[in-house]
């Protein structure tokens, strides 16, 4: 079968005649519905903070319409057309998108209290280091840590496993310590330790799936061993979907002396999650995914092993006194926060959460667990496509709201250029950072769809129908 990747010889003009021509032939798309009924504010809640509330001011039937109808408004990006179509943005497991709260919220710190944090006695200063701790405290609150200094500010969830690896691992592990993860780990899962292995001599232990792809809990139980020093795994799969009983996994682990560090980019942003109720010893996630800006993310650790670990960065901020011959060092967070730290994001974060809490997470999941059912289901109907990952179950809620999947005959990257080119449909394709999990697959490559609490059932139809329209596409060269 012929496919887009394979037709790099056909002249463009005579391509985008075919193109073109095949569209005319196949008119009737479905319309998106544009029930954006919501706007949102930065609405003052004191002279010292700003809190993100989501100013709701719908219709009379406003009742009748679903989240990601009432939610929609509050994010200017989707309100766009792309090749000439509405935007249906469902790559959201790779980034969200930003409400008006979030963005007039970093405008507002860069305009009104741009100043460095912690050191300074001036009002800005002042002013800006209490909306950066405020922002820490609200993080504190949305995951239910027991204490704000048990959150620390770093780059992004990866940023947060490699301090993790460099400080509590170089210090805690030794030749023939074992670190056991899962084949369906993403790459910032799997390198740090690799790397902290080669240095120390520890071994790497990998947990496969079950029959219906999701992690083989009886071979995790055989693997935990007094050789076991950390289990480091994923909440929420980004490719399967799947989800892991992390409790359990915490309660085997400690068990057998092990620590857990828990990989809660797909979670944290989706649903309730409570740090305490887990029990984990570590766990990481990214403002990006979580309607927040890039560029921060957090290590939550509890205190007896924060205060433990050695430095991850040496410089400012991190001291507590320095001499010629020797430093001293600050407790956690400030131990892991060298120098100027990313400010206006963390701010902003702190913005993403309210407006997060605003909606609230339980209404989010619910939600969510709709989309995820209808999104299987119906992709699921589609001749010669294979989702990879657990079904929904009747109530759909054994999977994420994200489909990774393939077609066959077809090339994942060839479908989704085609859906954005000619239907205005952003979804990702490639391994999506699980290449072991691809190779553990059989495969090189997927696409994936995934749905945020901002989409609507309509938008789903029309990556359905843009899909339908791309296969038949590509069939037409048979």
């Amino acid at each position: 079968m012929q496919t887009l990747a394979s037709l790099e010889l056909v002249p463009n003009h005579t391509l985008r005649c075919f193109i073109q021509n095949w569209c005319e032939a196949h008119e009737g798309r479905a319309a998106v519905a544009n029930h954006a009924l919501a706007m949102a504010a930065l609405q003052p809640a004191s002279r010292k903070t700003w809190v993100a509330r989501a100013v709701l001011s719908p219709p009379a039937d406003a009742a009748t319409g679903s989240l990601g109808e009432l939610t929609r408004g509050d994010f200017p990006i989707l309100n766009q057309e792309v090749n000439g179509f509405r935007l249906v943005y469902m790559d959201s497991a790779a980034t969200s998108q930003k409400p008006t709260a979030v963005l007039d919220c970093l405008r507002n710190y860069y305009e009104s209290y741009n100043a460095n944090v912690h050191r300074g006695i001036h009002s800005l200063s002042a002013r800006a280091t209490d909306e950066y701790e405020l922002a820490r405290k609200k993080v504190a609150n949305f995951i239910n840590a027991p204490s704000d200094r048990d959150i620390i500010f770093t780059r992004n969830a990866t940023e947060s496993i490699n301090l993790v690896a460099y400080t509590w691992g170089i210090a805690n592990l030794g030749e023939g310590d074992e670190i056991v993860l899962s084949v369906a780990e993403h790459h910032s899962n799997i390198v740090p330790w690799q790397i902290l292995a080669q240095k120390t001599g520890a071994v790497l232990r990998f947990i496969g799936l079950t029959p219906d792809e999701c992690l083989d809990m009886e071979q995790l139980k055989e693997t935990l061993n007094e050789r076991t020093k950390l289990v480091s795994t994923f909440h929420v799969s980004n490719t399967l979907g799947c989800m892991n009983p992390i409790a359990e996994i915490v309660e085997r682990a400690h068990k057998v002396g092990a620590k857990v560090l828990v990989d809660a980019c797909q979670s944290v942003p989706h649903m309730p999650v409570d740090v305490q109720a887990l029990g984990a010893d570590f766990l990481v996630a990214s403002s990006h995914k979580m309607c927040g800006p890039t560029g921060i993310g957090i290590l939550y650790g509890k205190s007896t092993l924060l205060n433990d670990m050695p430095p991850f960065l040496g410089g400012g901020e991190m001291i507590a006194d320095v001499f010629l011959d020797h430093s001293t060092y600050a407790l956690s967070p400030s131990r892991f926060e060298a120098g100027t730290p990313a400010i206006g994001e963390a701010i902003g974060f702190g913005a993403a959460i309210d407006y997060l809490s605003n909606i609230g997470m339980d209404q989010i999941h619910a939600y969510e667990v709709e989309l995820s059912k209808y999104l299987y289901e119906n992709l699921s109907k589609v001749p010669g496509v294979k989702i990879y990952g657990p079904p929904p179950g009747p109530k759909g809620d054994a999977r994420a709201s994200l489909c990774a999947f393939n077609v066959e005959g077809i090339h994942a990257t060839d479908l989704s250029t085609f859906l954005d080119q000619q239907h205005g449909v952003a979804i990702r394709s490639g391994h999506h950072c699980t290449q072991p999990l691809h190779r553990h697959l059989g495969i090189n490559a997927s696409a994936r769809a995934s749905a945020y609490f901002y989409n609507t059932v309509d938008e789903i139809d029309i990556f359905l129908k843009g899909l339908n329209d791309t296969i038949s596409f590509f069939s037409s060269f048979n």
